[in-house]
């Protein structure tokens, strides 16, 4: 595996171009924001009721229309929700798009799964931030980086994989390290991260946990501290030095727990399951799935969605989390846009 550092990105490449950013979310303030201190000509494109319009002026952002920011530039970064980004392809961008045109995205659903194909005299890149668009903008500004995917689907330019390390600079990742991919693997191992382990699997552990302490009697504030408030500590070490600096950190006795218990826990019948949710991730079967639920109105997802905030640990976690007075300051400092 190569990674790619500062030294082999050229930003040359990238300051010649005109740049679009779709979208002023999470990755798409941070991308364009970074980009245009790193000395790139940014636009943000944005629908005209967009209440992230004024926003991104009040960054110091040129912003246009969709159709007119995609007419102007010569590199067009989607940043929509996956959900939105076909209707907006067939409606705003893809008719202006122009032949030599590069087409870039934070994440390969749309084309992995062929919502969105574009012409062949276009490049088509990804650059994939792995964190969160407020981190992505914190560490630039703290003069480090996020780490980046890159990926190359389409290169009639011969030029798109050096456009690609180009913005991975201009955002500050090749400061930490880029590593080439392909929209296939980043698209397949992202949904099963977050299905199985990072959004569905560590939410479900955590609710089991909570709810089989307070069943059994305990106090659910001291339920929430164990279960979901001490998962940062964890989460922190796993980070800064994988399996073995968590073991190294815990006491003896939390070692030896995990050890022999989470195997119990994470069965043969846990990681049968985690093949079938990634077969169904292989097949297209989950991205048709999402894709129906959002287009037919998205109720059982607003289901799941009310179920999960009226859990009886976000309860009890809005109240706690109300004491932490450092806390409520960092996530202020955190709100998009800001």
């Amino acid at each position: 595996m190569k990674v790619y550092y500062e030294q082999d990105a050229d930003l040359n490449l990238l300051s010649s171009k005109k740049i679009a950013v779709l979208g002023f979310g999470s990755q798409g303030h941070a991308h364009s924001l970074n980009l245009h201190e790193s000395g790139m000509n940014v636009c943000v494109g944005l629908r005209k009721t967009s209440s992230s319009w004024q926003k991104a002026e009040n960054a110091g952002l040129e912003v246009k229309t969709v159709p007119e920011a995609v007419k102007w530039a010569d590199v067009i970064m989607v940043l929509l929700p996956d959900q939105n980004q076909r209707e907006v392809y067939e409606s705003e961008i893809g008719p202006t798009l122009k032949s030599g045109d590069t087409l870039a995205f934070g994440h390969g659903f749309n084309i992995h799964y062929k919502q969105i194909v574009p012409p062949a005299d276009v490049n088509v890149m990804m650059i994939a931030p792995k964190g969160p668009g407020h981190l992505v903008r914190r560490t630039f500004l703290e003069g480090s980086g996020v780490p980046c995917l890159i990926a190359v689907h389409q290169d009639p330019s011969g030029n798109t994989k050096g456009l690609a390390l180009a913005w991975s600079k201009g955002i500050g990742g090749a400061r930490s390290g880029v590593i080439e991919t392909n929209f296939k693997n980043e698209t397949e191992t992202d949904l099963l991260g977050e299905q199985a382990v990072l959004c569905g699997g560590s939410a479900e552990l955590i609710k089991a946990g909570f709810e089989t302490l307070v069943d059994a009697g305990y106090p659910p504030d001291l339920a929430y501290f164990e279960c979901m408030h001490e998962m940062k500590l964890i989460v922190d070490l796993y980070y800064e030095g994988g399996l073995s600096r968590m073991n190294y950190s815990v006491s003896d006795t939390a070692e030896y727990g995990g050890m022999t218990r989470g195997s119990r826990l994470i069965t043969a019948e846990t990681r049968k399951e985690m093949k079938k949710i990634l077969s169904e991730i292989q097949s297209g079967q989950f991205a048709k799935e999402w894709l129906d639920e959002y287009n037919s109105g998205s109720k059982n997802f607003d289901k799941l969605r009310k179920e999960n905030r009226e859990h009886p640990i976000e309860k009890v976690g809005e109240t706690l989390r109300g004491m932490m007075s450092w806390l409520f300051k960092k996530n202020k400092k955190e709100e998009v846009g800001v």
